[in-house]
């Protein structure tokens, strides 16, 4: 895992963080409901299942990331990723409304982590499954989750002819 130990690499570190929101919004874009919800087999999750997980985890990073900064030594409960796809109706929520949610959040985040001296970013937490973590890697971790999703809905939208 890279650790950011520059002031100028949390500055990059956060606008690529940003980034993301258009990112995921061209995952979904020019594909129909139904290509957004087919899960291309038994197991894997659609391209929407992705994008509603790409929420879910960012809202839970940006609540950890403000912990982090605001409280010493948070501890940060880890969830389960997989109960949200198998329990929660994702293929019923509207597409543009969570690409919509998920942007206001990355420039919600962006805008505080800007605010933040330097400092801030070697801040620590507890996480329940990875241990102790810096404001820093969090942002880092989330900059990078996005980008190993979207290999995957590079290659979910191949395989769905798009």
């Amino acid at each position: 895992m890279t650790t950011l130990t520059q002031p100028h690499a949390y500055s990059a570190a956060i606008d690529s963080y940003e980034r993301g929101a258009a990112t995921l919004r061209n995952a979904a874009r020019g594909l129909s409901a139904e290509q957004l919800n087919t899960r291309l087999a038994p197991g894997t999750w659609s391209i929407k299942e992705v994008i509603v997980h790409m929420v879910d985890s960012d809202q839970a990073a940006s609540h950890r990331m403000r912990r982090i900064a605001a409280e010493d030594m948070p501890l940060l409960v880890s969830y389960d990723e997989n109960a949200f796809i198998a329990r929660l109706d994702n293929a019923a929520m509207d597409a543009n409304e969570v690409l919509d949610l998920f942007d206001a959040n990355r420039r919600f985040t962006a805008r505080w982590l800007r605010t933040l001296e330097p400092a801030a970013f070697a801040r620590v937490g507890i996480h329940t499954q990875r241990g102790k973590v810096t404001l820093g890697e969090i942002l880092d971790i989330y900059v990078k989750h996005l980008d190993n999703h979207m290999v995957f809905t590079d290659g979910k939208r191949k395989a769905l002819g798009v």
